[in-house]
């Protein structure tokens, strides 16, 4: 089933939405993850989505201001978090879905429960952001913006990542390889570190598994 395209109003404007799924039943929004990433896990996430909906299982998946297609300026998490907020729930229970930074976004919606792949914290977030500027040959100090993978982020929003922290989960689910804590481990390689944007049908079908069985215990 092919995503339809849809939009979202809130305080500051107009932003895209993808649907997918059934205009019944639970609604899961999906948060991507911030900045580079956003453009490495796209399409995984789309096909997770669509798996989703092959399992009658709908959700939306927003830009948020700044990112994506958004002719916004680049927002804070706060902002963002407000724009998500403003996805009306259609009259229908309705959960969240963070992968990586998507995590920090969904933050002041009254979701029933969220789930999380691989969350960041805003401190994870910071130095990596740091790292990737600094593996591109640049060095101290640092100038206000900084420039990475083509996003110029201002001195003043990078420092703010470092207190944010992603909403309480009521399950996560991260990679072997990472070591903090999770309710699932598994078995894959992280698609946010390839060079070009990729896809995982295996992992997909793990992680719709999983959701669609969360969410049944949810609604239990």
């Amino acid at each position: 089933m092919a995503p339809r395209i849809d939009h979202y109003d809130w305080a500051g404007g107009r932003e895209a939405m993808l649907r997918f799924g059934p205009d019944t039943g639970p609604l899961l929004v999906a948060a991507l993850p911030l900045f580079e990433e956003a453009n490495r896990t796209r399409t995984f996430t789309v096909t997770l989505l669509r798996a989703l909906a092959a399992r009658g299982i709908a959700s939306v998946l927003p830009d948020v201001p700044g990112q994506g297609e958004s002719i916004a300026p680049l927002a804070t998490l706060p902002r963002m978090a407000e724009a998500l907020a403003a996805i009306p729930p259609e009259g229908r229970p309705t959960y969240a879905i963070g992968i990586r930074s998507g995590a920090l976004l969904d933050t002041a919606a009254p979701r029933i429960a969220r789930w999380h792949f691989a969350p960041q914290t805003g401190d994870d977030l910071a130095r990596l952001l740091l790292r990737t500027w600094r593996a591109a040959g640049n060095s101290a100090p640092q100038p206000d913006p900084i420039e990475i993978a083509g996003n110029p982020i201002p001195q003043a929003l990078l420092a703010s990542f470092g207190a944010a922290e992603p909403a309480p989960a009521d399950r996560v689910v991260r990679l072997m390889t990472d070591p903090a804590e999770a309710d699932r481990k598994i078995d894959a390689a992280p698609l946010w570190r390839r060079s070009e944007p990729g896809n995982d049908l295996a992992l997909v079908e793990i992680l719709a598994d999983d959701i669609a069985a969360w969410l049944t215990r949810c609604a239990a």
